[in-house]
């Protein structure tokens, strides 16, 4: 019977939501393995709209869900729908709406919190004991999900380790084709776009996660 893993996004587009590329990286890989696929995000404003052509904020609201919805083919539905009971494995692409849209990282980086349905939705998979993959930023909120001594990794970049560090978690530098996976946590977690902009190397660290977590489930 195939697996059943859900995707939560945090928006559209990597300046002020979901990283689109390893969105999309990650829902072909399990499409690959034959896994079906389910998105959700929450249906909350984006903390910031960015132009994506001059990375600078404007003036416009916009809804999470909603757009989700432009990766998705309009198939993205409300976090608080996500049951874990329902599926095998859960999966978090990067992008800044993870730190920005699903938590508050990046404005409170240590002393941050995730988004109240969005962490109640993990929190169904960490209890469930069913593997959840992290990418590129995601795994800055590891110790706020998993807590004290979880192992993750999002890159090799100093200053953020340093953050996840004094946020609780065990960081392990790794290149952009490599997983760190925490087997007591069933998490798995890879830096993609963290560490490159070229789609062929993230792909190869992405196809790594998707593997090992259907491999968990």
């Amino acid at each position: 019977m195939s697996k059943k893993v859900a995707i939560i996004l945090s928006g559209c587009g990597v300046f002020d939501g979901a990283e689109i590329n390893e969105t999309v990286l990650t829902a072909l890989r399990l499409d690959q393995l034959g896994a079906k696929v389910e998105f959700f995000a929450p249906d909350i404003l984006q903390t910031a709209v960015v132009n994506h052509q001059t990375n600078e904020p404007t003036n416009e609201q916009r809804n999470v869900l909603v757009e989700s919805c432009r990766i998705t083919r309009g198939k993205s539905r409300d976090v608080r729908e996500l049951k874990a009971a329902d599926f095998d494995a859960l999966i978090l692409p990067g992008g800044f709406g993870v730190a920005s849209n699903l938590s508050d990282f990046a404005s409170k980086g240590a002393a941050c919190t995730v988004q109240k349905d969005t962490l109640a939705a993990i929190l169904g998979f960490k209890d469930a004991k069913k593997p959840v993959g992290l990418i590129c930023i995601s795994p800055a909120l590891s110790a706020k999900i998993y807590g004290e001594g979880v192992r993750c990794t999002i890159g090799t970049d100093a200053g953020t380790a340093a953050v996840v560090t004094q946020m609780g978690a065990q960081h392990q530098d790794t290149a952009v084709d490599g997983i760190v996976v925490d087997e007591v946590h069933r998490l798995v977690t890879t830096p993609a776009y963290m560490l490159t902009e070229s789609l062929s190397e993230a792909a190869k660290g992405i196809n790594k996660l998707v593997e090992q977590v259907l491999a968990m489930a």
